[in-house]
């Protein structure tokens, strides 16, 4: 059983969170937090495997959270959820000690995956960051609004257009080949594809 704590300010995106775990055999959210301050209170009597925590909240933010939770509780990992895809804030908090950082708008199994990784492995993951779009491509937005993609997906697309392999993509985005599969056979379904010939020739007029 993996004990998690979760501390966000949001109370109604907290909670569904809380939700989205609940149905996991191996998850118990032991309790949930709405600043920083309450989460470090409930840690010191109380044993978590795993934080997930936002990185702006009242009293004490996340960064200084980050920082207490890997001087006083070593064996404690850490997972930033944040709505932020930018590389100052990754360096932040992985600075600051964090273990793995998802994006808020990351599909809800790329977090559940992140967990047992971060559960499982002693090493430190390296952190899921997303490849930027300078610009945003009208040809892409409508695909991706056509087909229901979330951000996650449609840059996994992307990837398997350009022909890079699961384990190309895994290393690239610094997440599992399990991750990876997961968004591929949601890909397929939602194009209604079942190889990667068909994908590829329904994303033909896509541009990367």
């Amino acid at each position: 059983m993996i004990r998690l704590a979760l501390a966000d300010d949001h109370r109604m995106f907290v909670k569904g969170i809380e939700s989205i775990l609940y149905d996991e055999e191996d998850f118990h959210v032991e309790g949930v937090f709405f600043n920083g301050q309450e989460l470090m209170n409930f840690l010191k009597t109380n044993t978590v495997d795993v934080v997930i925590t936002d990185m702006n909240m009242p009293i004490m933010n996340g960064e200084d959270v980050i920082k207490s939770i890997k001087n006083e509780f070593a064996n404690t990992k850490v997972i930033v959820l944040s709505m932020y895809d930018e590389e100052p804030i990754f360096k932040k908090c992985q600075k600051a000690g964090a273990d793995a950082y998802v994006l808020k708008d990351a599909d809800p199994d790329e977090l559940k995956y992140t967990i047992r990784e971060v559960y499982e492995n002693s090493h430190v993951m390296n952190f899921q960051k997303a490849i930027k779009q300078n610009v945003e491509d009208p040809v892409d937005d409508l695909f991706k609004m056509r087909y229901e993609l979330t951000k996650r997906e449609m840059q996994i697309l992307k990837l398997i257009k350009s022909g890079m392999t699961n384990k190309d993509m895994a290393e690239s985005l610094h997440l599992s080949q399990l991750t990876i599969e997961s968004h591929r056979k949601k890909i397929y379904s939602k194009l209604k594809v079942n190889s990667v010939v068909e994908l590829l020739n329904k994303v033909s007029d896509m541009v990367i």
